[in-house]
């Protein structure tokens, strides 16, 4: 009885864990146990983990033992645990045991099970590998300590982990991982301190029961120098802590102003050019100082960039590199400013040190400052910068109170990204030119992000570009325009074109009698081999109107012969309508029946629409005409204008039929009937007789 009382009392409801690595889904707790309510024994239940956005995955699948080895998984945002059960699964996809929201992860990426007492990772063939130790393996039975990389995600296998865990009185909710651990973190040198821990509305609800450091306190067998530990890599404090840093809402950017002076810079001094990064050789490097040195900056640039350099949304990227410099440096606010479009800084990114000041107050910035940053392309270090004589009677500067300053140049190769700042309110002499060189270094890895994600945003765009391109142009012509060879102009311009227009006859009475499932079957079959045989004359698909096709020859871009490629272009389109009709006749389907009208003129060409939904088109009394020529077209017929079969000459078997009233003209149209090339002849259903 008493046996059975405390089964019940252990657990009275079922925690199934939720990891996540990835902050892209706001206002989800994140590494929090998500509590299912059960009256079923608890141990019907299995843990699941997600990297990724706080999705709780509900499973009936035996629960691992207590005591089972963990792995440590050490990502972007911060470092959780999970037991291993005896068959394990990771990757991408959801319905893996463990997935890992990483690119470069395959949605299967590898298996770690349980086989004769040992745990086996075996890669399933990823894209990327599967790494161990950095030896990049098939399969291989894991140690206590071996380091795993999938894709840019860390993992440590922990054979004991939970013996220790329940040693040092973890509850249930810190054993599923959801707080930091307080064992130091693996051997790989120390982790970055800007990858720092969710914010207080994301942190777990369950905490460990034991007492725990202060956040910035050096972790017991690491060194007490250089960089603080990341908040990640320490144990979890409930209260908030001095320092810390929170994300300034998107809105207070506008409270950010580049204030002019209001007296001229008097510059006296020439600032230092921008610092050197390269690295002498083993053999010329003077003094264990100089090797210190060096080493720094290696060390924040491999941090920085572990901790960016996969990164490419360019909001996120700032906000991590404001966050690494405030964790270097003893500065009260942070801003980086980017150029526009326009080529004039513009202020991207703002954090303040908390409890310093009011996030709402007005942050100017000198523009004394930055406009001796933009011209020298070299970093400004001021101990003092009310009685810097380099800044004497700069307004902007006086007015703010700044004791001291620094602003870098955001700087790769040649190409100037912007300018970002830290200063000091309070202390005078608050920074030295050490700390400038740490600034500066992480400058120099910020520009490379923004680099990288300004191209990867290009490379998107251009990709979103040649999608909608390649749907109206021939691929040829795309790729001309997207080349910047041919310009397509936004509101209209006169162009002289052909316009083709294309329709199915008896199509109101087909819809009638056949299911719409088969309509849209015929349709899409249809207007792929319409299409196809558009693009291999250069033309443009304008739009599908129902079963209509209209297409343009001559705009955007024009050739001399554009009326005999659309002539040419309706005349194969009849080929090879006929032999899909073959095929539709086999299939025991009817046959589809179109008539082509074709004209010739001027009209007007460019973007039309509103201004969230713009398409490129042609309007004009020519495209009216055209589509009337279709409308008078029988089954197999193509109809050309006058002015169109002046423009194609003696290529084509023409039949000219009787003068015909259209609607919107006050005259009779001469029209003609096409029936073949004179090379060849165009076998027309039939051809009006003259």
């Amino acid at each position: 009885m008493e046996r059975r009382r405390a089964r019940r009392g252990a657990r009275p409801e079922t925690l199934e864990h939720v990891l996540v690595l990835d902050p892209s889904e706001q206002g989800l707790v994140r590494g929090a146990p998500h509590v299912a309510h059960s009256n079923r024994c608890p141990g019907r239940h299995a843990r699941r983990y997600l990297l990724g956005p706080a999705v709780p995955i509900a499973s009936d699948s035996p629960k691992p033992f207590n005591a089972m080895p963990r792995l440590t998984i050490i990502g972007p945002e911060g470092r959780q645990e999970v037991e291993l059960q005896a068959h394990n699964t990771l990757g991408r996809h959801p319905n893996n045991t463990v997935q890992v929201l990483d690119r470069i992860v395959s949605k299967e990426h590898c298996h770690i099970d349980l086989v004769d007492g040992r745990y086996l990772l075996r890669d399933l063939g990823s894209l990327n590998g599967s790494y161990v130790n950095g030896e990049r393996i098939g399969e291989r039975v894991l140690s206590p300590g071996d380091e795993i990389m999938l894709g840019s995600t860390r993992l440590i296998f922990d054979a004991e982990g939970a013996t220790r865990a329940a040693a040092g009185g973890y509850s249930a909710a810190a054993r599923g991982g959801s707080g930091p651990m307080s064992a130091p973190p693996p051997p790989m040198g120390s982790p970055a301190p800007w990858q720092s821990s969710p914010p207080p509305h994301q942190q777990p609800v369950a905490q460990p029961q034991h007492a725990m450091p202060p956040l910035g306190s050096p972790q017991q067998g690491l060194p007490q120098q250089g960089l603080p530990q990341p908040a990640w890599a320490q144990p979890y404090a409930p209260p908030p802590v001095p320092g810390a840093l929170p994300a300034v809402p998107p809105q207070n950017l506008s409270k950010v102003t580049i204030a002019p002076g209001m007296v001229e810079s008097h510059i006296r001094t020439k600032l230092a050019p921008l610092l050197e990064q390269s690295f002498l050789p083993e053999k010329l490097v003077p003094d264990v100082d100089h090797l210190r040195r060096d080493y720094e900056k290696l060390r924040v640039s491999y941090e920085l960039a572990r901790a960016i350099g996969a990164e490419l949304d360019i909001s996120k990227v700032l906000n991590k590199i404001l966050e690494a410099a405030f964790q270097l440096l003893p500065a009260d606010r942070g801003v980086i400013l980017l150029y526009g479009d326009d080529r004039v800084l513009q202020p991207r990114c703002v954090r303040t040190r908390a409890g310093n000041q009011d996030p709402n107050e007005q942050v100017l910035i000198s523009k004394t400052i930055v406009d001796q940053v933009e011209r020298d392309k070299a970093a400004v270090l001021s101990s003092d910068a009310t009685v810097d004589s380099r800044f004497q009677g700069a307004h902007s500067i006086i007015m703010q109170g700044i004791r001291s300053s620094m602003a870098v140049p955001l700087l790769h190769s040649t190409e100037l990204f912007g300018i970002m700042l830290l200063d000091s309110q309070i202390a005078t002499n608050a920074f030295t030119e050490k700390d400038l060189q740490l600034f500066q270094n992480v400058a120099n890895q910020a520009a490379i992000a923004i680099q990288n994600s300004l191209f990867a945003r290009k490379l998107e765009q251009e990709a979103v570009t040649r999608e909608r391109f390649q749907r109206l142009l021939s691929p040829q012509i795309a790729q001309q325009v997207l080349d910047g060879k041919v310009e397509i102009k936004k509101g209209g311009e006169g162009r002289r074109t052909t316009v083709l227009f294309s329709d199915i006859r008896g199509f109101t009475s087909m819809s009638e009698s056949e299911s719409p499932q088969l309509i849209v079957d015929m349709l899409n079959e249809y207007f792929e081999l319409m299409v196809e045989v558009i693009f291999k004359y250069e033309g443009t698909l304008d739009k599908f109107v129902g079963d209509e096709v209209m297409a343009l020859f001559g705009a955007p871009v024009g050739h001399p012969d554009d009326a005999t490629r659309a002539v040419r272009t309706a005349i194969e389109m009849m080929d090879v309508l006929n032999e899909l009709n073959r095929l539709r006749i086999g299939r025991g389907e009817p046959e589809i029946k179109i008539g082509i009208g074709i004209n010739t003129g001027e009209v007007v060409a460019g973007y039309l629409g509103s201004s969230k939904a713009l398409e490129y088109t042609v309007i004009g009394d020519t495209v009216n005409t055209g589509a009337r020529l279709c409308s008078l077209a029988k089954a197999g017929e193509i109809i050309i204008s006058h002015n169109t079969f002046e423009e194609i000459g003696d290529q084509f078997e023409c039949v000219e039929l009787p003068a015909t009233n259209v609607k919107g003209k006050s005259q009779a149209l001469k029209i003609y009937n096409v029936v073949g090339e004179k090379k060849g002849t165009f076998s027309s259903e039939r051809t009006r007789p003259a």
